[in-house]
């Protein structure tokens, strides 16, 4: 099932109109890529990128990074112990924001692109990539079983870690299930 400019902008009305042109396509593609196929499935992942993303304002990280630079933070997401950069470099972008050279690497590898060097972590983004990586954080983490079976606090903890947000994020879903005709206008 694709999703038309209608729904995405009923999914999400605070996205602009550019912004969803812009990404239209790429989330088309991404979400048939990654089976992200059903009404609920759609609803579900439409509900978590608008949430992350800001919808659709924002696919890198405001944050700087340094948080993510040294410590055991930075060795659990991959980056070197050293201050130096990694942090900044593997912060969050995509959709769904991936965090750590171990993120990218994994996500490089499952695409064949390398997103560690020569300031290739900077495509993640650029809406194919943005989109990609969503798609491919979703499918990898079991998210399209956990939205067949509306387990939308479970999806909120894999994506963002824990369940504080999950009252925030409930309008969003229920913004996507009405575009999607899931719930009644």
């Amino acid at each position: 099932m694709l999703i038309t400019y209608t729904q995405l902008r009923m999914a999400m009305p605070h996205a602009t109109p550019m912004r969803c042109e812009e990404f239209l396509d790429s989330l088309n593609s991404s979400m048939t890529r990654y089976g992200i196929t059903t009404p609920m499935r759609i609803a579900h992942f439409l509900a978590q990128i608008a949430w992350e993303s800001g919808s659709l304002r924002y696919t890198e990280e405001i944050a700087s990074g340094a948080a993510y630079d040294t410590g055991k933070l930075a060795q659990r997401l991959g980056n070197t112990p050293e201050k130096d950069g990694d942090g900044q470099r593997f912060k969050g972008r995509g959709l769904i924001q991936l965090t750590g050279k171990a993120n990218y690497t994994s996500y490089g590898n499952a695409v064949g692109m390398d997103f560690t060097s020569d300031d290739r972590w900077l495509l993640l983004k650029e809406p194919h990539w943005a989109c990609d990586s969503a798609g491919w954080f979703w499918r990898t983490h079991g998210l399209n079983e956990l939205a067949d079976r509306d387990e939308f606090t479970k999806i909120t903890r894999i994506i963002n870690g824990s369940t504080k947000t999950v009252k925030k994020r409930l309008p969003y879903l229920g913004d996507a299930k009405r575009a999607l005709n899931l719930l009644k206008r």
